[in-house]
């Protein structure tokens, strides 16, 4: 009998401690790499959203000849005060030849991961070379996982860190103590974290068209990683950082709804990501420009982790084999699954 794998939170978290966080966001920002090279083959669409007054819940879908996949995922600020994470997601994996589901996985950790390996892919193609210090702002949930595959994938061995809630820096500095290279230094406030900064991250959770970075706080040559911004009514850069840097997103008719440019024309010029990674797109053009990864997160990026977290749950024996589908038998008979015993 065909079976589905099943991998819960708990697998993916003993399959990213075996592996180590570094090394698994090194493969995971290869495959992403690797993917978004073969942009023009997939299926793509923005996600579809249905908002609600204290949040957001989306369905993020994409596929090529071979998979589809979708992400459910959600945002809910409001929800640590609850004792439940802000995002919260699944994901399937199937095959279009057939459409049968090959993998359910969790994906509020593999999203975690998958955002950070984005964020350092982005930052390899436009961020000045040698950038070596990082600020981030907002130091929740994303935190760890961005300051990681900015260590593992750039060399940046110095941060600069920032949040409203002390708390949340106080969690940030005793998960990086394990990583003794990346040096962590607590900033008073969000102009003393970006002061010299070569990369800075904006990571922040509320929803609310808030200017965490102004004119004034960027420097040339400065790379803007904004993650935090992604619904429609979010935002984090005031629209003139914007206008004076180069823009790069993933897909733009879903950036220009929930990114930072919502802010902006609808003619407002960005270059898609995937173009600079093809060559067909520069990327940074001098050390002066100030560049800006407007991140909201786009399928291609769960599709990629989806197959990723297939192959190596099958490759270490992680998670489990469920039946989603019925069993073998006669596949037009589907009453047999409940018909009464025989006599």
């Amino acid at each position: 009998m065909a079976t589905t794998r099943f991998v819960d939170i708990h697998a993916l978290s003993a399959l990213v401690r075996a592996m180590g966080a570094p090394r698994l966001l090194e493969i995971l920002t290869q495959a992403l790499r690797e993917d978004f090279l073969r942009w023009t083959e997939f299926d793509k669409s923005a996600r579809l959203a249905s908002h609600s007054a204290l949040g957001v819940i989306e369905l993020m879908p994409v596929s090529d000849a071979r998979h589809y996949a979708f992400k459910y995922v959600n945002g809910h600020p409001a929800n640590t005060a609850r004792g439940l994470p802000t995002v919260m997601a699944f994901g399937v994996l199937a095959e279009v030849e057939t459409g049968f589901p090959l993998l359910l996985a969790e994906l509020t950790l593999t999203t975690a991961l998958r955002t950070a390996a984005m964020s350092a892919l982005a930052a390899q193609a436009v961020a000045r070379p040698g950038a070596r210090s990082m600020a981030l702002i907002g130091n929740g949930a994303q935190a760890e996982f961005q300051a990681l595959a900015f260590h593992a994938l750039l060399g940046v061995d110095e941060l600069r860190v920032y949040d409203l809630d002390p708390a949340a820096t106080d969690k940030l500095v005793h998960n990086l103590a394990a990583y003794p290279a990346l040096r962590v230094q607590r900033a008073a406030g969000i102009a003393e974290a970006v002061r010299g900064a070569h990369i800075v991250s904006t990571l922040t959770a509320r929803k609310a068209r808030a200017t965490i970075l102004t004119p004034a706080m960027i420097e040339p040559g400065m790379h803007i990683n904004a993650v935090g911004g992604d619904c429609p009514g979010k935002t984090e850069l005031h629209v003139d950082v914007l206008k004076a840097a180069r823009v790069f997103v993933e897909y733009a008719p879903q950036t220009r709804i929930e990114g930072e440019i919502q802010q902006l024309p609808a003619d407002f010029p960005v270059v898609e990501l995937w173009r600079v990674l093809a060559g067909a797109e520069p990327g940074r053009q001098d050390e002066a420009e100030v560049t800006v990864f407007d991140s909201v997160g786009f399928a291609l990026e769960d599709y990629s982790a989806l197959r990723l977290v297939h192959r190596l749950a099958l490759e270490h024996g992680v998670g489990q084999d469920i039946a989603l589908a019925p069993p073998d038998g006669d596949p037009k008979d589907l009453f047999r699954l409940i018909a009464p015993p025989a006599g």
